[in-house]
């Protein structure tokens, strides 16, 4: 009967850290809700491994292309996760793919990633 008890004794998990986006125009009243839920339909979309360019990116998500971009470097950095991003160009055209590797299966500071300057 204890060990069952013990079950609902877990420590409760820490609410995620809310995504810290930065620059010049950004505000934070304005721009949070709309670039976490951009950068997390972007994730979402991406983290399946698949080739795929901003345009079709873009077919999915209905995010504009330079947002896309924007956000596929934001992943990069450790506090958005930390993710590889792949790229690559598309035969002899102007047009470049990219690829999600994920460092772990979230947007945002890894659980257990130090904290970035």
């Amino acid at each position: 009967m204890t060990a069952q008890l013990a079950l609902f004794r877990q420590p409760a998990q820490p609410a995620p850290a809310p995504l810290r986006f930065s620059g010049p125009a950004y505000a934070p009243a304005l721009d949070a809700a709309r670039l976490t839920n951009q950068i997390e339909r972007i994730f979402a979309l991406m983290s399946d491994g698949a080739w795929r360019s901003l345009a079709a990116i873009e077919a999915e998500t209905g995010d504009p292309q330079a947002s896309i971009s924007a956000q596929l470097r934001h992943l990069r950095k450790p506090r958005f996760g930390g993710h590889g991003v792949e790229r690559q160009r598309v035969a002899e055209s102007g047009v470049w793919e990219y690829k999600l590797v994920p460092a772990w299966d979230g947007v945002g500071p890894a659980p257990d990633a130090e904290e970035e300057a």
